[in-house]
């Protein structure tokens, strides 16, 4: 049986930790412009549910409509390129 010391064994704990930041750090799923079109696409909704209370029949479901399958969807699949995958696609 291997006996370790304290300093060791916070290297080895220590160690996988410094190693899980970093990769979530550089693999953040949003970025500016997901959180600008996803709060885009609430504040349509949210005007579009006020104006339905109001009785718009017109402009309310365009608000919706806009909000639900337009600006909701692109918030959450638009990715911006870097660089690098500019340069690869004109390859």
């Amino acid at each position: 049986m291997k006996i370790l010391d304290k300093s060791a064994i916070t290297i080895i704990l220590d160690e996988p930790m410094a190693k899980e930041k970093s990769s979530v750090a550089e693999g953040l799923p949003f970025g500016p412009k997901n959180y600008i079109l996803m709060g885009a696409a609430l504040a349509s909704v949210i005007i579009g549910y006020v104006a339905l209370g109001a009785g718009s029949i017109t402009l309310a479901p365009i608000l919706l409509v806009l909000g639900y399958c337009i600006l909701f969807p692109l918030g959450i699949i638009w990715r911006d390129r870097d660089d690098g995958e500019i340069e690869a696609e004109g390859k």
